[in-house]
């Protein structure tokens, strides 16, 4: 196979950048205007992995990667302002959750094997994915299709068979909606630090040297207020010992607080997430299955999304094992329903309650260790740095981590979370010093 010459494209110029796009045209990630009729052309490493592949000759480095990246570009849908690219790890959950739970409605053994497998193939791609440090859409995509899927189950399944009244079903629709909006607030912004880095060339990521004049200059951060404090104090007290001691111990202080990253010193309980690629504001950990992290912005709305989540998957839990399994209490019934399988709705239904059951006790340990988190006041980022540097003690039978330094008591631990993202007074110098 011979290869043809690749043409040559020129970039999109400023004055066809302001051209708008028809439906199916797009500016690929070179910037070059493209269109999705030529999906399958001008593609030099395809062509080359081809030629390879009939001659039995192996593929240079990195061509199978720049094939996946030119596919993954060209995976666009027509729109009105030109064709928009489609995140593909969003899609295996639309196609794998029903036909799983539809093969699994056929037999008892059928149901247990899917409904073991699936929870290793999900918590085995979370691993794959946290190892790489990549951001995937695909645990909010299994998130969002699970709960719309359950819902329509619901309501063509269960709602039929006439013991589910009309207000049990608007409760849980509007608890499925409350849900929803406290999952958008949870998505915003979670408290992302701006870089403050200047006009000059800024250190090479990873560097372990903190530059003294960027930190002795910065009037944002602790370090800052440290050495201002610490030059109040020099005035009231001459003595160069003491000087040299506070001077050293502010410097080493900052040295914790400044990210090489993003070229800031973060405020306290601030932390850098390796997957956003930014330092936020109290970071609790980066939550996959609303693809953000979980700082001090949107912490309570993550909180208050759990909850809604668990009031909502147990109230329709409970409604469709009343519907299926009548007479049965609800624990019983969950493990003990005589001729479920003998219909296929009835299997159907039952099978995803056990979906619902699966993922409801996953989401309830959540909660769980985010509530025990805040009766401490901890965050999961500072309890995972208290254990690897042997500085917190473990409670509650190891389920909680606590190091004491910012453990105030019940109440006031409760308060504090309440009224996160309320502005804060500003201290004097003297006063963090």
């Amino acid at each position: 196979m011979s290869r043809k010459p690749r043409k040559r494209r020129n970039k999109v110029a400023g004055s066809e950048m302001e051209e708008p796009l028809c439906c199916c045209e797009y500016i690929d990630r070179r910037g070059e205007k493209n269109h999705l009729a030529a999906c399958c052309c001008d593609c030099e490493d395809l062509d080359e992995g081809c030629e390879r592949w009939l001659t039995c000759r192996s593929l240079p480095p990195g061509t199978l990667e720049r094939i996946a990246d030119t596919i993954l570009d060209r995976f666009r849908i027509p729109w009105l302002k030109g064709a928009i690219k489609i995140n593909i790890s969003l899609l295996p959950p639309l196609v794998l959750l029903p036909v799983s739970l539809h093969i699994a409605a056929l037999h008892f053994l059928l149901a247990l094997v899917i409904l073991t497998s699936l929870p290793i193939v999900v918590l085995w791609y979370y691993y794959l994915t946290h190892r790489r440090k990549g951001r995937t859409l695909f645990f909010l995509s299994l998130g969002l299709f699970s709960l719309g899927y359950m819902y329509y189950v619901f309501l063509q399944e269960v709602v039929p068979r006439g013991h589910v009244g009309h207000t049990q079903v608007i409760i849980l629709t509007c608890g499925l909606i409350l849900m929803l909006v406290a999952l958008s607030r949870a998505k915003r912004d979670p408290g992302y630090l701006a870089s403050q880095m200047s006009s000059e060339k800024a250190p090479c990521h990873g560097s372990n040297d903190l530059p003294n004049r960027k930190v002795l200059g910065s009037s944002n951060g602790l370090h800052g207020a440290a050495v201002s404090g610490i030059t109040s104090s020099h005035a009231k007290n001459s003595d160069a010992k003491g000087y040299s001691r506070m001077l050293a111990e502010g410097l080493d202080r900052a040295k914790e607080d400044w990210c090489t990253k993003c070229q800031l010193i973060r405020p306290p309980r601030a932390g850098h997430c390796r997957l956003c690629g930014m330092c936020v504001r109290r970071l609790d950990h980066h939550c996959v299955w609303i693809n953000s992290c979980v700082g001090e912005w949107n912490h309570q709305a993550f909180i208050l999304a759990l909850s809604l989540f668990l009031f909502t998957s147990i109230y329709g839990i409970t409604l469709t094992l009343d519907s299926i399994c009548r007479g049965q209490n609800m624990f019983i019934a969950l493990f003990y329903c005589p001729g479920t399988y003998a219909d296929y709705s009835t299997a159907l239904s039952f099978t995803c309650v056990w979906y619902c059951t699966i993922v409801t006790a996953g989401m309830g340990y959540i909660l769980l260790i985010q509530l025990l988190n805040i009766s401490y006041n901890m965050t999961e980022r500072e309890a995972r740095l208290a254990l690897r540097e042997n500085t917190g003690r473990r409670l509650l039978g190891g389920i909680v981590v606590d190091t004491g330094k910012y453990n105030q008591g019940f109440l006031y631990n409760w308060g504090q979370f309440l009224t996160l993202g309320s502005p804060t007074p500003q201290r004097s110098a003297e006063d963090i010093v």
